[in-house]
């Protein structure tokens, strides 16, 4: 058995390398001449900011980060699988290309690259050459592929944060790459209308701003998140039914700010085809439109065992459609409920009330009043109330939230 830490098998010390900063791994080289390239070798790289910080004035950081990156280009041996670059507060990025080009030939698996917000680099040809990629997260650039480019045939997973794309470009992206099973689009600019096709699609995850999304070609999509950042007024308006006919293998949906704003074209009573594998459930109700969509989804979605709400509205002209809304569907599964940012309206409390006599196996609900709305004599009132109501589970415990956590 090895006794010296110069006699550490190669895959141990790579394992004590690779958890270290990049500038901790080179230091290791002063431990012997068996280690002085050791970190030459590592698999997974990661450089950031504070790797090119300098306490010497008249050494800018682009002239420290260009000198890391030639020593990488030239003294790396062997695969790099894993590359993490987050160059955030740099005003110049020499070298990217090369870099790009460098990690294509090395083998680059799971990629990330991070830029600053106030310089989006627009990606280099050398880029669309890392045909390895099973993993890729971009953060503030642009990215224009080459006519010639196919897609990323091993892609896995995609994340897109404040990145500059056509739609057209970005429906390419994600229909050439056809092992996609995450995608996470988190964006800044509008875009317009776009369709994804990816068979193969298990998690969605949208925040921004966009006119209309087509999901009809991911069948086998279980997680969806959907978040507007802020209201588009010239979205298209789509028939809630006809957006979630292609969805029935979902079995989370998260459907925040906004995300109704064009499923209001028409709300049926029920979907055509069940929900049957939803399972947990969070909507965001800001308008009354959102509401019907909501108690449509429910009475869709027979298997639900969580539901959250966040209540934001303050009208009470739809109190009889949350009553009458139940009358021949029961929520069977259900077993836990959250609802936050009630005032105490008619509305609020008969949603609340509709859930409790609905749900015969539910198990804890947990009611959190708007507390920059509600004092403490008005959250008494709204908890005398809620202990009124019948519950159709014995076991069901109501707890209401009257303390700021």
């Amino acid at each position: 058995m090895p006794t010296e830490i110069t006699d550490l098998p190669e895959n141990v010390i790579n394992a004590i390398l690779m958890p270290l900063p990049l500038r901790d791994a080179v230091r290791t080289s002063i431990l012997s001449k068996k280690w002085r390239y050791k970190w030459c070798k590592l698999p997974q790289l990661t450089l950031d900011d504070e790797l090119w910080k300098t306490t010497d004035n008249l050494l800018s950081p682009s002239i420290r980060f260009t000198t890391i990156m030639y020593n990488i280009l030239t003294l790396h041996q062997g695969p790099i699988t894993h590359f993490t670059l987050s160059m955030s507060k740099l005003k110049k990025y020499p070298k990217i290309c090369s870099l790009l080009h460098f990690l294509s030939r090395k083998g680059i698996q799971h990629l990330v690259l991070q830029f600053s917000e106030w310089n989006r680099l627009k990606l280099p040809s050398s880029f669309f050459t890392c045909l390895q990629l099973s993993h890729l997260t971009l953060q503030n650039c642009q990215i224009c592929p080459p006519p010639a480019f196919e897609g990323f045939n091993m892609l896995i997973s995609l994340g897109l944060c404040h990145v500059s794309v056509s739609s057209r470009s970005l429906e390419s992206l994600i229909s050439s790459s056809p092992l996609l099973e995450k995608l996470v689009l988190k964006f800044f600019d509008s875009m317009n209308h776009f369709q994804i096709r990816a068979p193969k699609l298990r998690c969605f995850d949208f925040l921004g701003c966009i006119k209309y999304i087509s999901l009809k070609n991911s069948p086998h999509l279980a997680k969806l998140s959907l978040f507007y950042g802020e209201s588009f007024e010239e979205s298209e308006k789509c028939d809630l039914d006809n957006f979630f006919q292609p969805l029935l293998s979902l079995e989370h949906l998260h459907l925040e700010y906004g995300s109704f704003q064009f499923l209001t074209a028409s709300v049926p009573r029920r979907l055509s085809s069940a929900l049957n594998n939803l399972k947990r459930l969070y909507v965001s109700l800001d308008e009354l439109t959102d509401l019907s969509c909501a108690l449509c989804l429910m009475r869709s979605s027979p298997c639900l065992q969580y539901l959250e709400v966040q209540v934001s509205i303050e009208s009470d002209n739809k109190v009889f459609e949350v009553s009458a809304s139940f009358s021949d569907a029961t929520l069977n599964y259900l077993k836990m409920v959250k609802v936050v940012g009630i005032i105490g309206t008619k509305l609020d409390m008969a949603l609340i009330k509709l859930l409790l006599t609905k749900s015969p196996m539910l198990v804890k609900m947990l009611v959190e009043p708007d507390l920059q709305l509600v004092d403490e004599e008005k959250g008494v009132k709204i908890l005398a109330e809620l202990t009124t109501f019948q519950r159709a589970s014995r076991k069901a415990e109501v707890e209401c939230q009257l303390e700021r956590k």
